[in-house]
């Protein structure tokens, strides 16, 4: 069993991706606590600040770089990742170590035929288009250094469809395809480039799948949700060289192999 929060990640800058809070946030303070420097992606620009200022006084230092960023602009992200890679430069004397590509969008819930068009490919824009353009506006300089690990916050809906969340599950299989061509790609040039598939987490996205009342996710009681720290401690386990084994693959945090790899509790999961 390898143990993330004992892996010393001094001298490594992370970027994340919806970041402004549940797992983005929870992921920017377990890298920041293990001594990485973090940049910070999201739309939210006052959000960024506020964990911003909480991460550098948790850690003692100047750790953070804020990012507000639409992940569905194109032009917008790679400027974005411009910023970061120059900062990692002076940070770290190197590059962006690590990607997070966090941000997601479950809206807009419902029928197919109920949904409205523009919401459909906002939501499209932000679970694969965003993935995409991180993508192709990182993994050149990862390449190019020869190192550097991607982890992509997947889903099982991106294996099962879920009545009501035609946008979701449709956008997470192809951004779990995307994850997968990528991996092929580029693991010859020394990248890590893996998906994690948590389960359901106790964030804003379950308020909102909750509220809707649709598909047996929203019945599911409030405790039964995965805290986001523990996905948190699967991103930093797979951005370790324990990732290998996962590459071009999504980790299954909801089982319970995946539990006992990263010391987690099972008592939740099925015997």
């Amino acid at each position: 069993m390898t143990d993330p929060l004992a892996f010393d990640f001094s001298g490594h800058t992370v970027l994340i991706s919806g970041a402004s809070r549940g797992i983005g946030a929870a992921t920017a303070r377990a890298f920041a606590a293990q001594g990485a420097a973090v940049a910070l992606l999201a739309r939210d620009a006052d959000a960024l600040a506020e964990l911003a200022a909480q991460i550098e006084a948790e850690a003692g230092a100047s750790r953070t770089l804020v990012l507000p960023t639409d992940i569905t602009d194109a032009a917008a992200v790679a400027q974005a990742c411009v910023r970061a890679t120059r900062w990692a430069g002076q940070a770290n004397g190197g590059g962006i170590d690590a990607l997070v590509s966090n941000a997601g969008a479950v809206d807009p819930i419902g029928h197919l035929a109920d949904t409205d068009p523009q919401a459909w490919a906002r939501g499209l824009g932000v679970n694969l288009l965003g993935h995409y353009h991180l993508l192709h506006a990182l993994l050149p300089g990862m390449a190019a250094r020869g190192r550097g690990s991607v982890v992509h916050i997947s889903t099982g809906a991106a294996n099962g469809p879920m009545e009501g969340w035609s946008q979701y599950c449709a956008a997470k299989a192809g951004a779990q395809m995307l994850t997968r061509c990528a991996d092929k790609e580029y693991r010859g040039a020394g990248l890590r480039i893996v998906g994690l598939s948590p389960g359901t987490v106790a964030t804003q996205m379950q308020r909102e799948i909750r509220d809707s009342g649709v598909n047996p996710v929203s019945q599911l009681p409030w405790e039964r949700h995965i805290p986001p720290e523990w996905v948190a401690r699967a991103v930093l386990y797979l951005c370790t060289p324990a990732g290998d084994d996962w590459r071009g693959e999504d980790f299954p945090l909801k089982t319970r192999a995946g539990r006992e790899a990263l010391g987690l509790p099972c008592d939740d999961l099925p015997a």
